[in-house]
C-alpha cells in the first residue's frame, strides 16, 4: 500500500509542477514596448508549427545588410486569416512591424505584414 501511495504522490507532484514547464511562451522573448518596422526582401518563409517564421534581408541605417527573422502565430491561425504556405516567396518586398526581441537581436514578433504593397492580416477578424 505504501508503494502505491508513493507512486501517486510522485505523480501528483510532477503534474502540479510539471505543467508550467510545458506552458507556451509565445511572445515572452519580445519587448512589447519596443515596436520596430523593417523593410526588406523575403529570403525564406517557414509555414510550420508552432510558429511561422519569415526570414528577410534588410539594410540598416548605415546601408549594411542584415538578416532578420520575424515570428508569426501558428499556421492554423494564419490559414483562417487567408494565408497559405505560398503567401510569402523569396524575393517578395516586405515590410514587417512588430515587437523587437528583448535580446536586441534582429528578430521581431510580427504584428503587421505588408507584402508587395498589400497588407496580409495576421489574424482572422483583423
Amino acid at each position: 500500500m505504501s508503494n502505491q501511495f508513493t507512486l501517486w504522490a510522485v505523480a501528483a507532484a510532477f503534474l502540479s509542477t510539471g505543467t508550467p514547464g510545458l506552458a507556451h511562451h509565445g511572445q515572452a522573448g519580445y519587448d512589447l514596448h519596443q515596436q520596430v518596422t523593417v523593410n526588406g526582401t523575403v529570403s525564406d518563409f517557414k509555414f510550420l508549427n508552432p510558429h511561422c517564421i519569415v526570414y528577410l534581408d534588410a539594410k540598416d541605417d548605415k546601408g549594411e545588410m542584415q538578416k532578420w527573422q520575424g515570428e508569426l502565430t501558428s499556421p492554423n491561425h494564419l490559414l483562417r486569416a487567408g494565408w497559405t504556405a505560398e503567401s510569402l516567396k523569396p524575393g517578395d518586398k516586405i515590410t514587417l512591424t512588430g515587437w523587437r526581441a528583448k535580446s536586441g537581436s534582429t528578430s521581431l514578433w510580427i504584428t503587421k505584414t505588408v507584402v508587395n504593397g498589400e497588407e496580409l492580416k495576421t489574424a482572422a477578424g483583423d
